[in-house]
């Protein structure tokens, strides 16, 4: 049986073990360390919550499957101003979710993405897409279908980047996610 060390079933075993003298010590040190991360990890977190907590941008993106407090927060001062993008293209472009092209004459070849832009959000993003895709429906078909043609990889960014156009969206036009959904019924 293997305990996380961060349980209280962890750090006993953790304990128990016959070390070293030396690494008796490493492990009390580091067990003291991890404690006082934890402790500024929860300070961050409230201040955060704090931060979020009257920001109704932030609110109105958490509303959506998947999104929590960092990608909101990050989501929103990343972006900023939305009405400053015409649509949602230049959105993903300012993000650097938007796919690269290498044309001559005749011919169009398409790359990865631009990679441009915050990477945090990016990942942020990526990380969100895949637990918003587990309860969103529409996601997961998505998903799906991108994995089949052009694997996980590129699944999971494909995913994260129609998250980003919904919440652009959703942030342009005020929404929440329950009426984001509710007029995207409408025009299927």
């Amino acid at each position: 049986m293997q305990a996380k060390l961060a349980t209280a079933d962890g750090r006993m075993q953790l304990q128990k073990l016959r070390l070293s003298p030396v690494l008796t010590t490493q492990r009390d040190e580091w067990l003291v360390l991890a404690d006082e991360l934890s402790k500024r990890i929860l300070a961050v977190e409230r201040w955060l919550k704090r931060q979020a907590k009257d920001d109704e941008r932030v609110q109105r993106a958490q509303t959506h499957a998947g999104v929590e407090l960092l990608t909101s927060l990050c989501l929103v001062h990343t972006l900023g101003d939305v009405a400053r993008f015409s649509n949602p293209r230049k959105v993903t472009a300012y993000v650097g979710l938007d796919v690269t092209e290498h044309s001559s004459a005749e011919r169009k070849v398409y790359g990865g993405i631009s990679k441009a832009g915050s990477r945090l959000l990016r990942y942020l993003l990526v990380e969100a897409g895949q637990t918003a895709a587990k309860s969103d429906e529409q996601l997961r078909d998505f998903y799906q279908q991108v994995m089949k043609r052009r694997g996980k990889a590129k699944a999971k960014v494909a995913v994260a980047r129609k998250l980003l156009v919904r919440l652009f969206i959703m942030l342009r036009d005020e929404i929440d996610y329950a009426e984001f959904l509710r007029r995207g019924k409408q025009t299927t």
